[in-house]
C-alpha cells in the first residue's frame, strides 16, 4: 500500500464508531482493518488509536497524522484535477520541429491561425534542415515526410504526399524530355542533400514496380527551395514534394515529366513522443494540421495538374 492508501484508509477509519463499522464501509472483514491499522501504527512506529470493545478515540499523534493527512489528501486530489485538465483543457507551451522548406511555406501560417484559435497555448517552432530527435531536444510534435522514424514515437498522417520529377520548360526546349526513368542518367539532374540517405539515388515508381536510379548533375543543395529556384532557371531535373511545387505546377513555371513514375510515397505524418499520447494541446494542433490540410486539398479539387494535388 502506498502512503497515499494508509492515509485515506485512516482518514475513512478515524470518523467511524468502531473497527466493525469501519469494514462495513470498506467491505472487508474487522479483523482485516484490525490487522491493517496495526499493520500503518507499526510502520509509523506510534500508536494512532485508542481502541475498547465500544469506540475509537484518537491518540495525539492520531490527531496529527489525521489533520495532516486531510490536508495532503485535499493537495493530491487538486493536484490530479490539474493534471485532468491539462489532458482535456488545451493550454502550455508546444514545441514543434519541421524542415525549414515545409515549416516556413506550410506550417508558420498555420501555427498562425492556431495560435489565433488557442490563445492558452504557445508555441515554439523550430525549423532545421534535418529532422531533430524528440525526445532528445524535448520537442512535443515533429513533421515529417515518409514513414514513421521508428517504434518509440507514435504519428498519424495529416497528408497525402508525392515527390514528383520536373524540370522548367526551358530546361526541356534545350534538352528534350526523358521518357523513362533511365533516361534520367543523360540528364543534369538538382539533388537535395536533406539527411543522411543516398542524395543523389532517386527512388521512382509507377504503381507497379519501383525503380533506383543514380543521378548526377553539376548542382546539389542541402535547401529545398534553392534546388527550386535552381530548376526555374532552368538548371535541370528536380525531384521536389508535391506541396513545395503546386503553385509552380500549377502556373506551369515547371512541368511534370515521366508520368505515371512519380517519386515513392512520402505522406507527410505529425509523429510525437509516447508520453504525450493523451496531451490535449498535442491533440488539438494536430486534429488541427489534418483538418486544415484536407480544406487544402479539397480547395485545389478542380485544378489540373500531372499531380493529385493536397
Amino acid at each position: 500500500m502506498s502512503g497515499a492508501d494508509d492515509l485515506s484508509f485512516f482518514n475513512l477509519l478515524a470518523r467511524q464508531p468502531s473497527l466493525a463499522a469501519a469494514a462495513q464501509q470498506l467491505d472487508v472483514t474487522p479483523p482485516a482493518v484490525s490487522r491493517r491499522l496495526a499493520a500503518l501504527e507499526h510502520r509509523l512506529g506510534v500508536r494512532l488509536l485508542n481502541r475498547t470493545t465500544r469506540r475509537l478515540s484518537l491518540t495525539p499523534e492520531g490527531e496529527r497524522y489525521l489533520e495532516d493527512g486531510e490536508q495532503i489528501l485535499r493537495e493530491i486530489d487538486q493536484l490530479e484535477r490539474t493534471l485532468g485538465a491539462s489532458r482535456e483543457t488545451p493550454r502550455g507551451l508546444l514545441r514543434i520541429n519541421a524542415t525549414f522548406g515545409f515549416g516556413r511555406r506550410h506550417l508558420a501560417p498555420a501555427i498562425s491561425e492556431f495560435a489565433r484559435r488557442y490563445p492558452d497555448i504557445e508555441v515554439i517552432l523550430q525549423l532545421t534542415d534535418r529532422p531533430l530527435d524528440l525526445t532528445e531536444h524535448a520537442m512535443d510534435i515533429g513533421i515529417r515526410f515518409g514513414p514513421p522514424p521508428d517504434a518509440r514515437v507514435l504519428a498519424r498522417r495529416i497528408a497525402d504526399n508525392r515527390r514528383l520529377p520536373c524540370a522548367a520548360p526551358s530546361y526541356l526546349a534545350a534538352r528534350g524530355l526523358p521518357g523513362s526513368p533511365r533516361e534520367l542518367l543523360e540528364h543534369d539532374c538538382i539533388v537535395i542533400r536533406e539527411n543522411r540517405t543516398a542524395f543523389n539515388h532517386w527512388q521512382l515508381t509507377d504503381g507497379q514496380q519501383q525503380l533506383t536510379v543514380k543521378v548526377r548533375g553539376r548542382l546539389a543543395t542541402n535547401h529545398g527551395e534553392v534546388a527550386v529556384d535552381w530548376a526555374l532557371a532552368g538548371h535541370g531535373i528536380i525531384l521536389r514534394s508535391e506541396w513545395d511545387i503546386a503553385g509552380e505546377l500549377e502556373s506551369g513555371r515547371l512541368q511534370g515529366i515521366l508520368a505515371p513514375w512519380t517519386g515513392v510515397s512520402a505522406d507527410i505524418h505529425a509523429i510525437y513522443p509516447q508520453r504525450h499520447h493523451l496531451s490535449a494541446k498535442v491533440r488539438v494542433f494536430i486534429d488541427f494540421l489534418a483538418d486544415r490540410f484536407a480544406s487544402m486539398r479539397q480547395d485545389r479539387s478542380g485544378v489540373t495538374t500531372p499531380a493529385h494535388l493536397p
